[in-house]
């Protein structure tokens, strides 16, 4: 008998080979088929007759087969069957593309339906490809709401919708609500097996909306109660004490004044070591360029007072690298050790490095998932750091806290997150924002141009470099073999710059298929002036700080998120030189004119972000599936607001019942917490 777990080729009608297939859209069991939801519906129900047909609507008509169809073999690789259809007041034109076998489909005078989008004209109508069926079959999909979902090759929708209609008669009488009864009638949602069947097969429209609501709660629920577990987990742990110190004294060694928000950041992290018994695990979000840094580098300098090692991850090695430089610095004046611990040194370097934080020689140990490794280990850790942390994902800050016992956890984000989402990544976290700039940070202009103005953006660079200055010209990151017409790549535009338009200049090329070591070597050269223009993929979207780069150029800025955009206008404007960004909009459409528009008419990270969410969704803020956080199937962060705000609001309710998800009537949802993490731990990069 069929259960969640059987092996998706055991499904009736699906076999090895559509197995296979089915494998490559991450649907390996029964379980996987039934949860891999539509992307969108056809709705079939509404027949028209043929004088009332549209040109461009997709509708079904029932019309009956005038002449038999015939087949025409218009070139190699080109066949075509055709034929007439009719009904009381009219007749349309039927065209398969390359379905020799669909000719003995049709029987001449019989009634079919078909389903597809009109073409021809008004007194022509045609209809190419359309789904059929006999007049009167028993398990007709004709004249019902039917399901389009995500395909790839070796599957078309017929496949798929039979795949799952088979997959949901087999496991019809073992669905189990993960949401308690007690919460599904406070809120009045739908059971499992009522919203699986009417996610994939609704009965009519309002059967799918209250499906749809339900799974949709489910989904943000079984989140919420997933971070909300975490947090009271570690809020029940006894972290370990940091005595006080007077923070004016690190203060003093500093060659500027903190703004407000950074003093009220460090007082909140200060507050979490010093006073009551659980460890700390906040989250400092603040713009780009706003000083999250020295905030962090602050609550280092009180561990290391109280004889704590602290340990910062970075995303990457050269961010990495620069904040052994920032904290080296800042730290530097109380005689304090940082050092560096990267994948790209040499082994002799590691085992020093390694060796002397087990010593407890080393205050502060700066690093990327070298980190993680089994082989670190340190003497006492109190204080844990994930820079830009919606990159590494939720278990692997935790494996940096199991290094300690526990230690305070700090996350720096400089990605402006809105609250609703920040809820969803960072629930288990308190939240810190630093929400003004430091005095001297000046705007940067920002304009979006189309290819027309190529000509006179060159000069602009040219005018810069001359004077002395630097720039930046960023490519979309493409995957290999996916490469359009009017998209540039870093590596072929970078040749083209040095060999025909700056031929005089010095010309870098920065990606991320580049060994650590070389990436390193071209951002040291730029930032050392060797560089007049750095070509790059967004691997500089988080980097080292040049403050001689003036201009931010974005090729094919209508591919980028606006998040990410923000992110890379903060690589400008780091000095005293007046900053520019230009975006070119290679697509040119009125959607794109209207994302870009708000890029140059403000430079609040916050709003960009709320605009963001709006224009294009959550997967911008976690790029691509690497928050650690599982993915959403049907929910979406930019329409489904007022249903996870009910859906938090369930969770609090849950938890403050049964903080750790202990009692029996919980038992389902503590199994879909584990097995939906599990399935998320793979995607962190």
């Amino acid at each position: 008998m069929a259960d969640f777990n059987t092996n998706i080729q055991y499904v009736k009608g699906v076999g090895e080979v559509r197995a296979k297939a089915m494998n490559k859209l991450g649907i390996e069991t029964l379980g996987d088929l039934i949860s891999y939801f539509p992307r969108d519906y056809d709705d079939r129900r509404n027949i028209k007759k043929i004088s009332e047909l549209e040109i461009g609507e997709t509708v079904c008509v029932s019309a009956i087969v005038a002449a038999p169809p015939v087949l025409s073999h218009i070139r190699k690789g080109l066949d075509l069957v055709k034929f007439r259809v009719v009904d009381e007041n009219g007749q349309l034109n039927i065209t398969f593309f390359n379905q020799a076998y669909i000719k003995n489909s049709f029987v001449t005078g019989e009634n079919y339906y078909f389903y597809g989008k009109i073409s021809g004209t008004k007194s022509k109508p045609e209809m190419t490809n359309p789904a059929f069926e006999i007049v009167g079959k028993a398990d007709s999909t004709m004249l019902r709401i039917m399901p389009i979902y995500r395909l790839t090759s070796g599957l078309n929708q017929k496949a798929m919708a039979n795949a799952v209609r088979q997959g949901l008669n087999a496991c019809a009488d073992q669905f189990t609500d993960v949401i308690p009864n007690y919460i599904r009638e406070k809120y009045s949602l739908a059971s499992a097996a009522f919203s699986y069947e009417n996610i994939h097969f609704p009965k009519d429209g309002k059967a799918l909306s209250i499906a749809r609501d339900k799974l949709i709660f489910e989904e943000f629920y079984v989140l919420a109660c997933a971070m909300g577990r975490i947090k009271s987990g570690r809020k029940t742990e006894n972290g370990i004490r940091v005595v006080a110190a007077d923070i004016n004294e690190f203060y003093e060694t500093l060659p500027f004044e903190l703004t407000d928000a950074q003093k009220r950041a460090v007082h909140d992290a200060y507050t979490d070591m010093t006073v009551g018994n659980s460890p700390m695990s906040r989250l400092v979000q603040g713009d780009v360029g706003s000083g999250k840094t020295v905030v962090t580098a602050a609550c280092c300098w009180l561990c290391a007072k109280s004889g704590l090692q602290s340990a910062v991850m970075a995303p990457t090695e050269i961010l990495a690298a620069q904040h052994f430089e920032t904290f080296s610095e800042l730290l530097r004046p109380f005689g304090m050790r940082v050092d560096l611990l990267t994948g790209g040194m040499s082994a002799k370097q590691k085992k020093s490095v390694k060796e002397s934080l087990t010593n407890g020689e080393i205050d502060v140990i700066v690093g990327t998932h070298a980190l993680l490794s089994d082989t670190v280990e340190f003497s006492k850790l109190g204080l844990a750091i994930a820079d830009e942390q919606h990159r590494f994902g939720v278990q692997q800050r935790a494996a940096l806290a199991k290094k300690g016992s526990p230690p305070h956890v700090l996350v720096m984000s400089a990605t402006p997150i809105p609250r609703t989402l920040a809820l969803i990544m960072y629930g288990e976290l308190d939240v810190s924002v630093i929400d003004e700039l430091p005095p001297g940070r000046q705007k940067i202009d920002t304009f979006a141009v189309k290819e027309n103005m190529r000509e006179r953006i060159n000069a602009f660079i040219r005018k810069h470099v001359s004077e002395g200055r630097q720039a930046y010209i960023v490519c979309p990151m493409v995957e290999e073999g996916e490469l359009p017409e009017n998209v540039k790549s870093a590596e072929k535009h970078a040749k083209l710059l040095q060999e025909k338009i700056f031929p005089d200049l010095r010309v870098g090329l920065l990606h991320g298929k580049m060994k650590a070591r070389d990436k390193e070597a071209v951002m040291a050269s730029f930032a050392a002036g060797n560089i007049d223009i750095l070509v790059s993929t967004t691997v500089i979207e988080v980097g080292v700080d040049v403050p001689n780069s003036v201009l931010m150029v974005v090729e094919n800025a209508e591919r980028f998120g606006l998040s990410q955009l923000h992110q890379l206008r903060g690589r400008v404007g780091r000095g005293k030189h007046k900053s520019y960004c230009i975006l070119f909009d290679a697509d040119g459409t009125p959607v794109s004119a209207e994302r870009l528009k708000v890029m140059c008419e403000t430079n609040d990270g916050f709003k960009i972000s709320e605009a963001d969410l709006k224009l294009r969704g959550p997967g911008d803020f976690f790029g691509s599936r690497q928050h650690g956080l599982p993915e959403m199937k049907i929910a979406d962060l930019a329409v489904d607001m007022n249903v996870l705000v009910k859906a938090q609001k369930a969770a609090e309710e849950t938890l403050t019942a049964d903080p750790k998800l202990i009692a029996h009537e919980h038992k389902a949802l503590t199994m879909e917490i584990e097995r939906v993490f599990a399935r998320a731990e793979g995607t962190m990069n």
